[in-house]
């Protein structure tokens, strides 16, 4: 079995269904685009609700979105059951985001059994075009057997 083999078959409608319970990610106005093994699209339209002061979407939306890409790329090679929590991320932040909409194309590097090693790159789309604006790495836990975390 290959380190990006899908350990459920369901990953799909698992990974949609842990999406559609996180408030955040409603209250954001962010959708998932696409659920690949081991790849996770997170779309987040601009709007007035997600801005900072400067017209830009504020970093913290760009770094949520990109959490939950890397979360929930991970949570595509986990077994059913399983639930995930991020350990750790560090993002950098290249260009204002600014653009029609900003994507988080979340895709695991390495899938262990209890740690797996995750990256987001986010894009800003403007007229067809998309220019990168930042990179997150994460470090991501599989959590087994602990009620309530099972996605």
């Amino acid at each position: 079995m290959s380190e990006l083999t899908p350990k459920d078959p369901d990953f799909e409608t698992r990974v949609r269904g842990s999406f559609a319970k996180q408030g955040l990610m409603e209250t954001l106005g962010a959708s998932i685009a696409r659920v690949l093994p081991g790849q996770v699209d997170i779309v987040l339209p601009p709007s007035p609700a997600v801005s900072q002061q400067h017209g830009f979407v504020h970093a913290g939306a760009v770094a949520s979105i990109a959490d939950s890409a890397a979360g929930y790329a991970a949570l595509t090679l986990m077994p059913p059951g399983a639930g995930v929590l991020t350990a750790e991320f560090k993002i950098n932040l290249l260009a204002p985001a600014v653009g029609d909409s900003i994507v988080a194309r979340g895709k695991v590097i390495r899938a262990g059994r209890t740690l797996t090693l995750a990256q987001t790159d986010v894009f800003a789309g403007r007229e067809g075009q998309e220019k990168l604006i930042a990179m997150l790495t994460a470090t991501l836990m599989t959590i087994e057997g602990r009620a309530g975390v099972g996605d």
